[in-house]
């Protein structure tokens, strides 16, 4: 089943935001046309290595569109302007992740397209927004989890101020965000016959990404700070612990998981010890009881405690990528798919993380620059 099929999304996107949601509703069944610029090149995730798929092409840009098609046509020529008009008329939405000032310049929010098409939805992705000072700044995810707070709550207390890992979060936060502004949209257009503009900004959704320690500041004038072990900021153990040959992650989020993990260590006493006895005394005193349970984690291996404790309370290993993509459970729920490529019959891509009726979408790779010009521009 594909939820989305009959649904025509024509995106102006580069990169990771736009790509990433558009990618998400092709995998629902949407037609997602993606329109590079042919004087640019297309798209530069195209050319962005170290692993290219031969010209102009790359495992880093079939990350984020798979299943679409690609069309190449210059938004500022006349012969451009009028074969996107043309896709206009066709489509249910148009998507950008377009510098904030750039859609009214380019002609692609709702006042340029309604008169093409009235239920048209223009979907806006930025950096900072369309409608403030600044408008016209360029920005990327990393800059967003700078300045919303999110790198000074990532690392260790000790250390400096850091980001979210390798992939970019925000941007897939973002998109994904989008996605649930276009599709709100979208039903209303059925309903009305009229469109509308969604707007969605990289440096709101990583702001709105602070979540209750955000909230705590607004209320209270507590600012969080980076926690030791990736710990949780008011509840213990929530945090990470080495075992022998490596680390695991706990989350004791209630009283009832606390006293499953002291059963299975043998260690029934420390519910005893005054410093533990509830979630603010364990917080408070989160040093010590971090050092009881090392002792305990330490003296066995990784599998043990996962064979002991899985399905017992929340607890998870700490694996690095390749170990977290060989891991048998991935395979097993499907979220690895090859997409063959001209290049590399046996690509491998993320499946989709949606299931629909308990299957998940297959999907093809992006084809090359403007390969469906002929049949979708004639």
């Amino acid at each position: 089943m594909k939820p989305l099929e009959g649904v025509r999304i024509v995106s102006i996107e580069q990169y990771a935001a736009g790509p990433y949601g558009t990618m998400l509703l092709a995998g629902l069944g949407a037609e997602v046309i993606k329109i590079e610029n042919p004087s640019v090149g297309g798209d530069p995730a195209r050319y962005t290595g170290p692993h290219l798929l031969g010209d102009a092409d790359s495992q880093y840009f079939q990350t984020w569109n798979a299943g679409k098609r690609s069309v190449a046509l210059d938004l500022k020529s006349p012969e451009g302007r009028r074969d996107f008009e043309g896709l206009v008329a066709t489509a249910d939405a148009v998507v950008n992740n377009l510098r904030g000032d750039q859609p009214a310049r380019l002609g692609l929010d709702y006042a340029a397209l309604k008169a093409i098409k009235a239920d048209i939805v223009c979907a806006h992705i930025s950096a900072y927004g369309r409608d403030n000072s600044r408008a016209a700044w360029p920005g990327y995810d990393y800059l967003m989890q700078a300045e919303a707070g999110i790198m000074s709550l990532t690392g260790e207390p000790e250390g400096p101020p850091s980001r979210c890992g390798g992939p970019s979060m925000i941007d897939y936060t973002t998109g994904a965000t989008a996605m649930v502004g276009l599709l709100s949209a979208l039903l209303a257009s059925r309903r009305t016959g009229m469109g509308c503009d969604v707007d969605v900004s990289l440096f709101d959704v990583a702001l709105h990404q602070l979540g209750y320690v955000g909230t705590w500041f607004l209320n209270t004038g507590e600012a969080a700070t980076r926690q030791p072990r990736s710990g949780h900021f008011s509840v213990a153990p929530v945090q990470t612990f080495p075992t022998a040959d490596g680390w695991v992650s706990i989350m004791c989020m209630t009283e009832a998981f606390w006293r499953a993990l002291l059963k299975v260590l043998g260690r029934e006493d420390l519910a005893l010890d005054p410093r533990f006895t509830d979630i603010p005394a364990r917080f408070a005193h989160r040093g010590e009881l971090t050092a009881a349970l090392d002792a305990e984690f330490k003296r066995h291996r990784t599998d043990h405690w996962l064979t002991a404790l899985g399905g017992v309370l929340p607890i998870a290993p700490v694996r690095d990528v390749g170990e977290a993509l060989t891991n048998p459970f991935v395979q097993a729920v499907g979220m690895v798919q090859t997409v063959p490529h001209p290049a590399d019959p046996a690509l491998k891509l993320m499946a989709s993380p949606i299931l629909i009726d308990g299957e998940r979408s297959a999907v093809g790779v992006c084809p090359p620059l403007g390969a469906d010009n002929k049949s979708l521009l004639g």
